[in-house]
């Protein structure tokens, strides 16, 4: 529940006008909808009625045709921009037509934000956003009240927008310190900072589940998953905490963790969040269950949900360099020229350069030089991938279990071999 003391700056939504059914209409990347959903739990707790496809859409839906009725019965539209949305004409077309609106029709209010330092295009250049790039897990700090009062058209007094400086102060001290945390492989701290948060680890999920992500990157999957069981009890309609949760069960593999992940992950599918988050630890649940079972029906359920979910956001490299690589462990001629076409497309993506601050991003561009068998070259991104986040030995975990399987496809010389393991060897 929110707090009081954070409630009583925001404002309540208004009355819906006579034809209106939605307070806010959502535009979005599917790639951004993690980000997109937490927004969605924060409006929709403090009672704004939202209009998100994925919740009102049914099966056999004319999408357009959908689209366009809900935007004429909203009084607001948000429109969210990222790196994601760049090269997106589905978004430029959504940013014209909320334009429109809000040019003619004065009661429509359109507000566009965005959510990491991609630099705006020249047709959006002289539009006002509000920058949420400091808060990339999630919306929180000041600026979740600006745009609050932004959707409903009001204007701040005095009192508040001090709150709301106040708000973002503390919202990026507390980011700093779970990150620093997280660098200096301190879980205890991520435990403490959870336990004794102040209204920015209140008010929205954000926090939290960047704290928990620390831990399951630390390799403490229990510490993760008891937070996390806390965090859904205060937000009972987030997506992230479910999401997270069962990646923490997947990677602890204790008794029965693995049918629970899938539990948790199956519900979600069938509920339609079918965001590169939610399919690529789905898909990642069914390569846990492969190894298990030697199941070649399992590895080519992993590798269809990654690829489906990389079909569905084209910018997402992760869940590409999966499909990519599951693609490999399947090993047929038509399987390997798949995963060569998919490991081209992942390039295209993060470039060959290793990007500072990321590991993620860094280790990917290592495992596409791995499936294009430049061995060295792999071995020296990883090398880099793992400088920049010593302590996340859970990543490299990671990592390096996905290069091993590679490796017995791929059937490199021992030098080559050597190359990699050199790369993890403080895993050996």
């Amino acid at each position: 529940m929110v707090p009081k003391e954070w409630l009583k700056y925001a404002p309540s939504p208004d009355l819906l006008q006579p034809g209106k059914e939605w307070h806010v209409f959502l535009s979005y990347r599917s790639v951004n909808r993690p980000w997109v959903l937490c927004m969605y739990d924060v409006l929709t707790g403090l009672g704004y009625r939202v209009f998100l496809d994925q919740y009102v859409l049914k099966a056999g839906d004319i999408l357009i045709d959908q689209l366009e009725k809900a935007l004429e019965k909203s009084q607001a539209g948000v429109l969210i921009w990222s790196t994601a949305a760049k090269d997106s004409d589905w978004v430029r077309k959504e940013y014209n037509t909320l334009e429109t609106m809000s040019t003619n029709d004065k009661n429509f209010k359109f507000v566009p934000i965005r959510i990491d330092k991609e630099k705006l295009p020249v047709f959006a250049a002289n539009k006002i956003f509000i920058d949420f790039s400091d808060y990339p897990d999630g919306p929180n700090g000041g600026d979740l009240l600006r745009l609050l009062y932004s959707v409903c058209d009001k204007p701040m007094n005095s009192d508040t927008v001090h709150f709301a400086n106040e708000q973002d102060d503390e919202s990026k001290e507390e980011t700093a310190k779970v990150n620093a945390a997280i660098r200096n492989n301190n879980p205890q701290r991520l435990k403490d900072l959870f336990q004794n948060g102040g209204l920015p680890w209140q008010t929205t999920s954000t926090l939290g589940c960047r704290a928990a992500e620390g831990l399951i990157k630390l390799k403490q999957n229990d510490d993760a998953i008891a937070m996390l069981e806390e965090i859904e009890k205060r937000f009972k309609k987030a997506l992230r905490p479910k999401q997270l949760k069962a990646l923490a069960l997947a990677r602890r593999g204790g008794p029965g963790d693995l049918d629970t992940a899938q539990d948790i992950l199956g519900v979600l599918y069938d509920k339609n969040h079918l965001d590169p988050e939610t399919m690529g630890i789905y898909a990642r649940t069914w390569m846990d269950r492969y190894t298990k079972s030697n199941n070649i029906n399992d590895l080519k359920q992993s590798r269809d949900l990654y690829a489906d979910a990389f079909a569905k956001a084209p910018d997402d490299y992760y869940t590409g360099i999966n499909a990519a690589s599951k693609s490999v462990l399947i090993g047929t001629e038509k399987d390997l020229q798949k995963a060569i076409a998919l490991a081209e497309q992942v390039q295209k993506l993060t470039g060959n350069e290793p990007v500072k601050g990321d590991y993620w991003r860094t280790a990917t561009i290592g495992e596409v030089l791995l499936i294009q068998k430049k061995y060295k070259e792999a071995a020296d991104m990883f090398e880099k991938a793992v400088e920049m986040a010593r302590a996340e030995t859970g990543s490299h975990d990671s990592s390096y279990t996905q290069a091993k399987r590679l490796m017995e496809k791929l059937k490199p010389t021992d030098e080559e071999r050597a190359y990699i393991d050199e790369a993890f060897k403080h895993l050996q």
